[in-house]
C-alpha cells in the first residue's frame, strides 16, 4: 500500500529521520525484507549461554547483541565486550548495553581489535564492513568459535543500480562467501558452516528508500535527497503506479573455529 502524500513530504520525512544504530522499527509499514531462515540474533544468544567470554565486532547500536544477551540470560557469559567505530552508535550502543555490563569500546572498523591474543571464546558480528580475519584469529581463544551474519554479493543491486547505473563485475562479486572461506582459512580458521540466502526487500514509500540510503551509506555513497531528487521523482512516481519497488538483500551465516592448541 503506497503513501497518499506528496513526493515533497514523503522525501522531507525520509530525509529527517534519525540514523544511529540498526533499530530498523520505523520501516514497519514502509519496507519489508525477508529475514534469513537460521534467526542470527537468536542463535547467537544461544551461542552467548555457553561462552565464558564474547565480543561483539561492530556492534552499531547494540541492539542485536542486547537482544541476543537477553536470549541468553541467566546464562550470559561473564565477560562481554563490543567495538564500534562511528561516535553516534558509540554513544547509542554504550546507553543500551551498559546495564548489562558489556565494555563498548569505540575502535574503527580497519583498526586492530584493541584486546589481548586469545582474549574471547566467542566472537560475534553482525554485517561487518570487512572482516579482519586475522585479528578474529588473535583474539579468540584455542577451541574458539566465530559466529556472524554477513552480507553477500549484490545485495540490494536493484537499488543500488538504479541510482547509479550498471556495476562493474567486480563490485557485484564483492563479499563473495567462498572468498571469505578462503580469507579465514588463510587466517588459520576452520569453517565449520556456511549458508547463504537472498531475500526479497519491498520499499513501499519513497520515504522509505531515502531513509534506507542515509542509513546504510555504503550502498550509494555520499546520497543526499537534493543530489538525486530527480532520480527519487521518478522512482516516486513508479511506486505511485506499480506499486513497491522490489529488491533482493543478500546474506552469509558464518561460522569458523579456531583449532585447539595440539
Amino acid at each position: 500500500m503506497t503513501d497518499s502524500r506528496s513526493f515533497e513530504d514523503l522525501v522531507t520525512e525520509g530525509a529527517a529521520v534519525p540514523t544511529e544504530g540498526w533499530d530498523f522499527s520505523w520501516f514497519e509499514g514502509r519496507a519489508d525484507e525477508a529475514r534469513p531462515s537460521w534467526g542470527y540474533a537468536r542463535s547467537a544468544g544461544e551461542r552467548l549461554a555457553r561462552a565464558g567470554a564474547a565480543l561483539d565486532v561492530q556492534t552499531g547500536g547494540g541492539e542485536v547483541l542486547d537482544f541476543a544477551l537477553g536470549r541468553a540470560e541467566p546464562g550470559r557469559p561473564h565477560l562481554v565486550a563490543a567495538t564500534e567505530g562511528w561516535p553516534p552508535n558509540v554513544a547509542r550502543a554504550t546507553a543500551l548495553l551498559r546495564p548489562r555490563g558489556v565494555m563498548v569500546v569505540a575502535a574503527a572498523d580497519d583498526a586492530p581489535l584493541p584486546f589481548a591474543d586469545g582474549a574471547f571464546d566467542l566472537v560475534l558480528s553482525r554485517h561487518p564492513v570487512t572482516p579482519h580475519w586475522a585479528e578474529i584469529a588473535r583474539v579468540l581463544r584455542p577451541g574458539g568459535t566465530y559466529f556472524a551474519q554477513h552480507v553477500g554479493p549484490a545485495s540490494v543491486f536493484e537499488l543500488v543500480e538504479y541510482f547509479l547505473g550498471p556495476q562493474p563485475e567486480s563490485v557485484r562479486r564483492g563479499r563473495d562467501p567462498e572468498g571469505e572461506r578462503k580469507d579465514a582459512e588463510a587466517a588459520g580458521l576452520e569453517v565449520v558452516e556456511l549458508r547463504a540466502e537472498r531475500l526479497r526487500m519491498e520499499f513501499h514509500d519513497i520515504a522509505a528508500v531515502v531513509h534506507f540510503l542515509r542509513k546504510v551509506v555504503w550502498m550509494v555513497p555520499g546520497f543526499t535527497a537534493e543530489e538525486y531528487r530527480p532520480r527519487l521523482r521518478a522512482l516516486h512516481e513508479r511506486i505511485e503506479k506499480d506499486g513497491p519497488f522490489v529488491a533482493h538483500s543478500a546474506r552469509h551465516l558464518f561460522e569458523a573455529r579456531k583449532p585447539a592448541s595440539r
